[in-house]
């Protein structure tokens, strides 16, 4: 478990607040800076509203009262009901513009992950677990949300706020003022010992949170596994431990909360006693007017409270912070497997030339330093039309082969060629459109039947379709289907057998016409009426096209034109069914084993 732990694990948060993620993040506000001024100006004139109330009470208490002013008192009315009127406008202006902005950001960087991660290299997709990329364009995303839309403008209307009424205390009397923020020391020294026990604790629950996502798909992935061997009581316990320890992180931060709001209230009521304490003393004197104390105990409650949003936004600030940097990393991953400058054009048709040219390749090194080589000074050509297969023990380099030719990686060492034009040196997109590859372990979208066989390429009608279908005997099982070909399969094509489902990735392919045709044990999940209606299907097809098959059953590619056997990443020997079995080498071998007879010429 420890493993999986590690293996999904969030990193370690890095600095509460960093300058230079923060600047990249401003730049998705770029394209709406008019909507950002807006909101800027919009805040200012709400922050502005927040000292109109207490000088009207000032002059309320002070001025219209006792001199029995009606006409007056109607006035500063009127004034107060104006700015209450105007300071709702403005919040609902001020929401509006900071919530679409938050979501403008929000679509930007979600298509910009998405467009990464469909260009990343399998490399990248090797060592990135999928419920971690799904966290960054889901969880962190919206935390970025909320920055934006609650956070980096909004702080400007706190701030606001706050140099507005000490502006205006400063200005109404100085000493009461001074008063006043004799209680911040305390407020600041509880806000920065709020600010490093959430920081800790955000931490904490970040770090369960990804261990209860990494439980929970590890074991609804493996459902089968669990259910087979009995283990849904002990899968349960182990769920209630981390979901116990989950909880604890929560409490915790909830602790802090439950402190630090009844404390800033605490240091609120303080000032408004010194208020009334100190106002009350010069007023009997008859320094501070009654409407003067009455003013600032409303400016108090009014200072404290962006006070105590500036404090809640440090919690979001650490989230976002966190998240960008994870984004951002996300984004500067190097693709090693692009186009080229300036791309070649292939010939069109191409004459399916395929070259293997010593070609070295390995996924990783070993803990030496030195290459662990999957493919080792391969030197293979396959000529236009031919019928080549590929095979070996497992591990031999067959499928790795395949992925080099497709451009899913480069290789380490040499080039692969088709029609003589290195195939770094073309468009990954025009390389992909001459090949058809079919995989052992099929992947079909949830939408319908006719969707997974053209994939939304609008060059394939409901025609081709159908008649892609009906060449590899599809059309039999899909017709019985409710939906026929509107009917939808369900997550991965459920609905469908394994070989239903080999059958319409055979389809897919056929759609496309490709001049390439690759089979990666293709025919090695279906059963012998099914492997038998595709090899009849397909014989027309693979007629004058080149293709590679790489087969573990031997009595697939009997009647292939060439069989090239890999060991340990290398070609060790080549020839057809008859001339592999009588030189009694490695081919001969797999196929004594596989039959359980002797090899017979």
């Amino acid at each position: 478990m420890s493993d999986v732990v590690a293996f999904h694990e969030e990193e370690v948060l890095g600095k509460a607040y960093d300058a230079r993620l923060m600047r990249r993040l401003i730049t998705y506000l770029k394209p709406y800076w008019l909507k950002v001024a807006l909101a800027v100006l919009v805040l200012l004139g709400s922050s502005a509203t927040a000292i109109v109330g207490p000088w009207v009470t000032q002059l309320v208490i002070d001025e219209a009262i006792p001199a029995g002013d009606t006409h007056y008192l109607g006035i500063l009315a009127g004034i107060l009901f104006a700015t209450a009127s105007l300071a709702f406008v403005l919040g609902y202006v001020q929401a509006v513009i900071t919530t679409w902005l938050g979501q403008a950001v929000m679509f930007d960087l979600r298509s910009e992950i998405f467009a990464k991660l469909q260009r990343a290299d399998l490399k990248f997709y090797d060592k990135n677990p999928i419920g971690r990329l799904m966290t960054r364009v889901t969880n962190d995303v919206e935390t970025l949300n909320e920055l934006f839309s609650s956070g980096v403008i909004t702080v400007f209307g706190d701030l606001f706020t706050l140099a507005f009424i000490v502006g205006a205390m400063l200005q109404m009397n100085l000493e009461l003022a001074l008063i006043t923020f004799s209680v911040l020391p305390l407020v600041f020294l509880t806000a920065f010992l709020f600010r490093a026990k959430v920081r800790s604790a955000y931490r904490d629950i970040r770090v369960r949170l990804a261990r209860v996502n990494a439980f929970l798909h590890e074991r609804f992935t493996g459902i089968r596994v669990v259910q087979l061997f009995n283990r849904e009581e002990a899968d349960s316990d182990r769920l209630e431990e981390l979901n116990q320890d989950y909880l604890g992180a929560h409490l915790r931060s909830i602790t802090y909360y439950a402190l630090f709001f009844p404390a800033i209230q605490f240091f609120t009521a303080l000032a408004l006693a010194l208020i009334i304490w100190y106002g009350g003393l010069q007023s009997l004197e008859g320094t501070i007017t009654v409407g003067v104390i009455a003013a600032f105990l409303q400016y108090a409650q009014r200072f404290f409270r962006p006070v105590q949003d500036l404090s809640e936004k440090y919690n979001l600030l650490q989230s976002a912070m966190a998240s960008s940097e994870r984004i951002f990393r996300l984004l500067d991953e190097e693709i090693t497997v692009t186009d080229p400058p300036d791309p070649k054009r292939l010939s069109h048709p191409t004459t399916g030339l395929i070259s293997f040219e010593k070609v070295w390749f390995a996924y990783d090194e070993a803990p030496g330093g030195e290459p662990t080589w999957v493919l080792r000074n391969i030197d293979l050509q396959i000529k236009p039309g031919e019928k080549v297969a590929l095979v070996g023990h497992t591990g031999a380099g067959k499928t790795t082969l395949i992925n080099l030719l497709m451009r899913f990686y480069n290789p380490t060492h040499g080039q692969i060629c088709l029609d003589g034009l290195p195939i770094g040196k073309t468009s990954i997109k025009e390389l992909r459109s001459r090949i058809g590859l079919v995989l052992q372990d099929v992947f079909l979208f949830s939408q319908d039947v006719g969707y997974n066989v053209h994939l939304g390429a609008s060059q394939i009608d409901q025609k081709k379709i159908q008649e892609a279908c009906e060449r590899v005997g599809a059309d039999r099982f899909i017709e019985q289907l409710e939906g026929g070909y509107g009917q939808p399969l369900g997550e991965r094509g459920t609905k469908l057998s394994v070989g239903e489902r080999q059958l319409i990735s055979f389809a897919r392919a056929l759609a496309f016409d490709p001049e390439i045709l690759v089979l990666d044990e293709a025919t090695s999940s279906v059963d012998s009426e099914i492997e038998e209606r595709i090899e009849v299907a397909t014989q027309k097809l693979l007629k004058g096209r080149t293709s590679l098959i790489i087969a573990h059953r031997l009595s697939t590619i009997q009647n292939a034109d060439r069989i090239v056997v890999l060991h340990q990443g290398a070609v060790c020997e080549q020839g057809t069914h008859e001339e592999l079995l009588a030189t009694e080498g490695l081919y001969a071998r797999l196929y004594e084993l596989q039959f359980a007879s002797p090899a017979i010429s």
